[in-house]
């Protein structure tokens, strides 16, 4: 099944400021786990933040959803993106799910838990490659992709471009043709550029929050749907309309001296209030949950060598009210 990918607004102007560079496919190494079945969207639905049932929907239904795993308390346990795979609805669901892979057992495991006597099958998808697709020119986005299993614009945000799912060992540039293998690290960097967490480093499970991980800037949360484990607080705090903290880009003026930024490494203001905590990066790049009071502020974190300046951004893909 091939899902073609129609460019957003917002995707065509970051790709004019690629202009002139190749499509770039980065070999990811997150998991793809399959769960088909009859019940398969009732099934994820009571335990995911997104309404699944749109995957299963009659007419325009989506090829790609982002959402979270909570806990009992509301918090992060894995985050996923799943994907159509079925032709419609009249076929057999078949969702995939992509997840963090050192959580593939841990994910499995929950699954389980919950399936009960639910008509569905769990299983790993070892045979599958994904990949994340940033295209350098509006222009070199394919039209079609034969031996794509999936291609679909990335559920997270346009300025992540697409994601792809194709059988391992797959012809990358028969697939994008001009298309070139990136390094991966440049991926990441790209996604902490822009601000984007993935994976248990940028979501620690069990200790990140969704509305503060930006869940609902990044279409992975449904507050109309019915229950799911970990709603109350989110449900909450969405309907009070507080969120105090969030996770920010930042960056550093140069690649901190040493080994890299520790995780919950503390963030300070100039004046040493305490701004918030380093989360995960690479080289001058990184991500980092931060009291909006300061995100604006210039901020340091103190390391061995000792203090290192750096500033926090409000990604430009977010919505203008959440900017502000």
């Amino acid at each position: 099944m091939l899902v073609r990918a129609i460019t957003a607004p917002l995707l065509r102007r970051w790709c004019r400021g690629r202009r002139g560079a190749a499509t770039a496919c980065f070999p990811l190494s997150r998991a793809l786990l399959g769960v088909r079945g009859a019940e398969a969207a009732v099934f994820l639905q009571g335990l995911l933040t997104n309404d699944v049932t749109q995957l299963v929907a009659e007419g325009d239904a989506p090829s790609a959803l982002y959402a979270h795993a909570l806990n009992v308390q509301g918090r992060c346990l894995y985050d996923v993106i799943l994907y159509r795979m079925h032709g419609s609805s009249a076929e057999e669901p078949h969702i995939l799910l992509e997840c963090d892979s050192s959580v593939l057992d841990p994910i499995q495991n929950h699954l389980k838990l919950y399936k009960i006597r639910r008509k569905v099958t769990i299983s790993p998808c070892p045979d599958l490659s994904l990949w994340a697709v940033i295209p350098g020119d509006a222009s070199s986005l394919p039209k079609s992709a034969h031996q794509a299993l999936l291609l679909t614009p990335d559920p997270r945000a346009e300025v992540m471009g697409w994601r792809l799912i194709a059988k391992k060992g797959a012809n990358l540039s028969e697939i994008i043709p001009g298309s070139q293998v990136g390094d991966v690290q440049d991926y990441h960097r790209h996604r902490y550029k822009q601000g984007i967490p993935e994976g248990v480093d940028d979501l620690p499970p069990g200790s990140a929050l969704p509305l503060e991980s930006n869940l609902a800037f990044m279409n992975g949360i449904s507050f109309t749907k019915g229950c799911y484990i970990g709603q109350e607080l989110t449900a909450r705090t969405h309907h009070m309309g507080v969120i105090r903290k969030r996770l920010l880009p930042v960056a550093f003026p140069e690649p901190p001296p040493g080994p890299a930024v520790p995780a919950g490494t503390e963030i300070l203001t100039q004046t040493g209030k305490r701004a918030g905590r380093f989360r995960a990066g690479r080289g001058e790049l990184g991500i980092a949950l931060l009291r909006l009071a300061h995100a604006k502020e210039p901020l340091c974190v103190r390391l061995a060598g000792g203090t290192v300046r750096l500033r926090a951004s409000t990604p430009p893909w977010w919505p203008q009210a959440a900017a502000k």
